[in-house]
C-alpha cells in the first residue's frame, strides 16, 4: 500500500542519472615546482612564486616568496593551488641543453640556481593587490635577482604622507606606479605634490599608466576580446568588466576568482600593454640604479 510518509530521499540514488549527493572533489594533477610558478599552499592561504626546492633532513621543500619579498618553506607533494585548482607539486626535472639562453617571463636572461639577494633599501610601490601580483608573475625573477621588494599602496590618496614617511634620499630610491596617471587627474594631482618634497627630487620617480584598473594592462586578446569593455561612470570597473564577458560579478569573491582567471591567462610580459611593460622596467631600472 502506498505511505501516507513522504519520500524524504527521492529516488535511489544508485540509480543511473541520480543526482551525485557527493560531489567529488576535482581531482589533483602533478605540477613540477619550476622556478616563478605561483602557487598557493591550500592550508594557509599563502601565495608566491616558487624560488626553490631544496632536500633538507626533514624532506624536501618548495620555497614560496610572496608580493612583498617575503618567504615561507612548504613539504613538497600535495596540498597547493594553481588558479583554484588542486595540484601536486613534484621535483622538477632537469632542463635539456639549449639552443640558446633561457628567458625569464619579463624576457630577461634567466639566472639558473640565481638566489635572491638581500633586498635594497629602495622600493617600488604598487596601487594594490592585482598590481603586486601582475607584478610579479611577469618580472619576480628580475626582482629577486635584483634584491627589489615591491610593497602595497592600498590606493594612493596617502601617497604623499606615505613618501614623507619612507625618507628617500640616496641608495634609498623610490619607484611608484599609479593607474590612470593622465593629465586633470587625482593621481596626477598628488604626484605632482610628492614630488614637492624635501629629498624626493632625484630619489623618487612616479610613473603611471593611463588605464583605469590593473585588469586593461593586460591583452584583452587574452580573454578572448578585441578590446575591454568600456565600463560607464559610476560602475565599479571591475564589476562592469566581469559583466562585460559574462562572468559572475556579484561580490568581492567574484572579483577574485575573475581576475585569477584573467591573471592566469598571462604567460609573459608579450601578454600585457607596453604601456604597463615599459613603466615596470623603468622603475626597475631606476630602483637598481647606484645613486
Amino acid at each position: 500500500m502506498p505511505s501516507s510518509f513522504p519520500d524524504r530521499y527521492g529516488r535511489d540514488v544508485l540509480a543511473s542519472g541520480a543526482p551525485d549527493l557527493h560531489r567529488r572533489r576535482p581531482a589533483a594533477t602533478e605540477v613540477p615546482a619550476r622556478r616563478d610558478l605561483v602557487v598557493e599552499d591550500a592550508a594557509t592561504g599563502w601565495t608566491g612564486a616558487i624560488t626553490r626546492v631544496e632536500k633538507t633532513a626533514g624532506g624536501v621543500l618548495v620555497e614560496l616568496e610572496d608580493a612583498r619579498g617575503r618567504t615561507r618553506s612548504f613539504p613538497l607533494g600535495p596540498g597547493f593551488m594553481i588558479d583554484g585548482r588542486p595540484v601536486v607539486l613534484t621535483r622538477p626535472q632537469r632542463r635539456p641543453a639549449a639552443s640558446g639562453p633561457l628567458r625569464s617571463a619579463s624576457g630577461s636572461v634567466y639566472v639558473e640556481g640565481a638566489r635572491a639577494r638581500t633586498a635594497r633599501a629602495s622600493r617600488i610601490w604598487v596601487e594594490g593587490k592585482h598590481d603586486a601580483e601582475l607584478v610579479q608573475k611577469v618580472w619576480g625573477h628580475d626582482l629577486r635577482v635584483e634584491g627589489v621588494v615591491v610593497e602595497m599602496l592600498d590606493g594612493a590618496d596617502n601617497l604623499p604622507e606615505r613618501v614623507e614617511a619612507f625618507g628617500p634620499g640616496p641608495g634609498r630610491r623610490l619607484g611608484v606606479l599609479v593607474d590612470h596617471l593622465v593629465a586633470g587627474s587625482k593621481e596626477t594631482r598628488l604626484a605632482e605634490q610628492v614630488m614637492r618634497l624635501p629629498g624626493a627630487r632625484g630619489n623618487v620617480l612616479i610613473l603611471g599608466h593611463p588605464y583605469v584598473d590593473v585588469w586593461q594592462a593586460v591583452r584583452p586578446a587574452r580573454v578572448g576580446l578585441e578590446a575591454w569593455p568600456h565600463v560607464p561612470r559610476g560602475t565599479d570597473i571591475k564589476v562592469g568588466t566581469l559583466r562585460a564577458l559574462g562572468w559572475p560579478c556579484s561580490d568581492q569573491i567574484d572579483i577574485a576568482e575573475g581576475w585569477k582567471r584573467i591573471l592566469a591567462t598571462v604567460r609573459s610580459y608579450a601578454d600585457v600593454e607596453p604601456t604597463l611593460s615599459g613603466r615596470i622596467e623603468e622603475l626597475i631600472d631606476w630602483v637598481t640604479q647606484e645613486a
